[in-house]
């Protein structure tokens, strides 16, 4: 009941719920209050709207959202309350005294004030932003003076409204205590923090306090460009929610041979990108790009297939290449707008008989192999669980753009696996973590995601309960409480090392202060490495755990792991690098024969149906060796669907980087010296007729 409250209330807990539905009846309460007439009603009432409005905003609530969809906005909602306590002052016989003159105007003038604070905020953001964002990448040549303090710019709009709470407890006390003076300060006070307000906004529009023009940025960026002459670019373009995706090639770009560059095109994701010391710049504007002089680039890599890569595909004088952010079987893997790039990278021969089998007009001689330079932190399977107990990760992809049901096994089996490895008869550790996508298309999906959750959750706690692991919890008391020290210790380090400068500073001075520091990145990878030790051991090894957000990583789950059931996606193909059994729902019901021929990462997985029935084969095999009878299918599938384990996928990357870039610097020379002599024939002839027409020799162009 209360979940699917939530889900209609579009918001994302219980006391948001709560929130929600006091501001919901607050209003009415206040207008009630106004018509009654009752003084101290009106008040308490106004006040719960003030805080469930307060606390929503700071909980980013959807609803708020929504609620400026249909007019009913925090201006409007803030207006609504100042004109009710007009009406509250006329119900108590007040309209012919001062105070309520001294309200009416107070409010007008405060409303006025309004506009000029927001227009000033506006214009100062306006001003402060920058057509590019970047990230180790020496801008000294732009002037950018430090951002205002963040505590007049952040939520500024809102900050204004609520200085109206001066003047509205005024005069409420005035209304009822008969004391006007109170209303008059009230209202005085509110009037004076709007002209303060405001009047500190003026000095931040002078010109040293601006960041300069856009002319001046892109040059200072053209500038940096022809100095730093990158070779190597990884470009990407996406959603919010799509962060990993550019996340997961990070260190292969560290890597990677020449000089490397990431060109980004959404200015929410630079926030969201892993700290990196490779030159970051996004740029919003496809004009700004387009004028970018990036003559120098000879490979450009693409982690994803959306509208903006034409932005860059347009320039002839970079080798073009799809390397995606996975290897799967899924359709996305062969998706025919791959043609346009000059080659196209996957792990092992797998995905090269993906695309022959699709025939989306690939052409196998553009399909170079590669490997996954992201594995190299997987550990190999030792054979045996690394604990008493084994642990099964349960690792869903999300329900994709379609109502396919073989999308995802969340929801048609979701709950049937957790329930089964939840209630096996030799107890396991179920370590659930969801695609980050999961819910954003599907309300159903979401829904179910929330229930396993939920179930993950209550087996935790029922499991602590229980007296068969109470010895293993004394015993591990102490090493757990030291480890959650230390996460509070790394994570406190990791915070001054993530913002290197002042609190509060905007994305323009950020691209100022964020050069790059290899000892700085160094200490942070040898932190992380550190927190995510401390983050296993911060609990027992018994503990059911659902597992959400960027930390730890997929792979760092996968390391935990003895055994996964996942869905047809990347995650699998990944996991496969383990060596570790492994499970793949069939949730279409198509059939294991049927299946297995359509989906090369399932040949050597344990076929599950939607009951999730067959999961006790899976168990089995992570807890026997003996019970492994896909054991050696593993293997071979590994190599094919990854390549070989010599030479390493870093090596094939880089060689490929090489090779292609041979390739571009051939096909710029070939065309230069096309054109040179194309030029030198025009030339020619131009002088040819000028001799004759004069009746001298041509000269020679040289």
């Amino acid at each position: 009941m209360i979940s699917t409250a939530i889900r209609l209330a579009r918001v994302g807990s219980p006391s948001e719920l709560t929130a929600a539905a006091l501001m919901g009846l607050g209003y009415p309460c206040v207008m009630l209050a106004a018509l009654i007439p009752n003084i101290w009603f009106f008040a308490a009432a106004g006040a719960v709207t003030y805080v469930a409005d307060w606390y929503l905003h700071q909980k980013g609530s959807y609803l708020i959202n929504r609620l400026n969809k249909v007019r009913v906005g925090l201006p409007i909602r803030f207006l609504l309350r100042q004109l009710l306590l007009v009406l509250l002052l006329a119900r108590e016989n007040l309209a012919e005294t001062p105070l309520f003159y001294a309200a009416v105007a107070g409010f007008l003038v405060f409303y006025g004030l309004q506009a000029p604070q927001g227009a000033l905020a506006t214009l100062i953001r306006l001003r402060r932003t920058m057509p590019v964002v970047t990230r180790n990448v020496d801008l000294h040549a732009v002037r950018i003076p430090d951002a205002p303090p963040n505590v007049l710019l952040r939520r500024s709009g809102e900050k204004m409204l609520h200085l109206d709470i001066p003047a509205m407890a005024g005069v409420v006390i005035a209304a009822g205590s008969g004391k006007d003076v109170i209303g008059y300060a009230g209202v005085a006070a509110t009037l004076a923090l709007g002209l303060i307000y405001t009047a500190v906004l003026v000095p931040y529009l002078r010109r040293k306090r601006r960041v300069p023009g856009a002319p001046t940025v892109l040059k200072a960026v053209s500038t940096w460009l022809r100095e730093y002459r990158p070779t190597v670019v990884l470009y990407f373009s996406g959603s919010d929610e799509s962060a990993y995706q550019v996340n997961m090639w990070l260190e292969t770009m560290e890597q990677a041979e020449g000089r490397p560059l990431i060109i980004m095109r959404e200015r929410s994701l630079v926030p969201k990108l892993a700290v990196t010391d490779v030159p970051v710049i996004c740029v919003p504007g496809g004009t700004h790009l387009i004028n970018l002089d990036l003559s120098m680039v000879r490979v450009t890599l693409y982690a994803a297939n959306v509208g903006k890569n034409v932005h860059m595909l347009r320039v002839p004088t970079m080798k073009h290449v799809f390397i995606g952010h996975g290897d799967s079987d899924k359709l996305a893997s062969v998706n025919p707008f791959s043609k346009v790039y000059d080659e196209v990278w996957t792990a092992g021969r797998a995905g090269r008989d993906r695309y022959a089998l699709a025939d989306v007009g690939v052409r196998d001689d553009d399909i170079v192999e590669v490997g996954r330079p992201q594995l190299a932190p997987i550990k190999s399977w030792t054979g045996a669980p690394k604990n008493p107990i084994p642990t099964i990760l349960y690792a869903p992809t999300w329900e994709g753009w379609d109502d396919s049901p073989g999308n995802t096994s969340l929801l048609l089996a979701g709950e049937n696996i957790v329930r089964r490895l939840l209630e096996a008869e030799k107890p396991v550790r179920v370590i659930y973590k969801p695609h980050p996508f999961t819910g954003i298309r599907n309300k159903k999906a979401k829904a179910v995601h929330e229930r396993i959750t939920a179930m993950v959750r209550a087996a935790a706690a029922e499991r602590a309960l229980d007296q068969r692991w109470a010895k293993e919890a004394a015993a591990e008391q102490s090493g757990q409480a030291a480890a959650q020290a230390e996460l509070t210790r790394i994570e406190a380090r990791l915070n001054v090392l993530t913002a290197p400068g002042r609190a509060g500073g905007d994305e323009s001075e950020e691209s100022r202060i964020s050069l790059a520091d290899p000892e700085r990145l160094a200490e942070m990878k040898k932190l992380r490495a550190e927190w995510n030790d401390a983050y296993w051991r911060s609990f027992g090894w018994w503990e059911h755990k659902v597992v959400t957000g960027a930390e730890p990583k997929l792979y760092d789950c996968f390391n935990e792991a003895d055994g996964m059931v996942s869905d047809i996606s990347s995650v699998v193909s990944d996991f496969i690098a383990s060596g570790k059994p492994y499970a793949v729902t069939d949730s279409a019901e198509l059939g294991v024969e049927e299946f297995n021929r359509q989906n090369t990462a399932v040949r050597a997985a344990v076929i599950l149906s939607n009951s999730a029935e067959e999961l006790g084969e899976l168990l089995d095999a992570v807890a026997d060796p003996a019970a492994d009878r896909l054991a050696d299918a593993r293997r071979e599938l590994k190599t094919y669907l990854l390549g070989p384990d010599k030479p390493t996928s870093i090596d094939r990357f880089n060689s490929a980087v090489r090779a292609l870039t041979a390739k571009s610097e051939a096909r710029n020379a070939g065309v230069e010296q096309r054109i040179g002599g194309q030029f030198v024939g025009e030339l020619d002839r131009e002088s040819d007729s000028g001799a004759e027409s004069n009746g001298a020799e041509a000269p020679v162009a040289r």
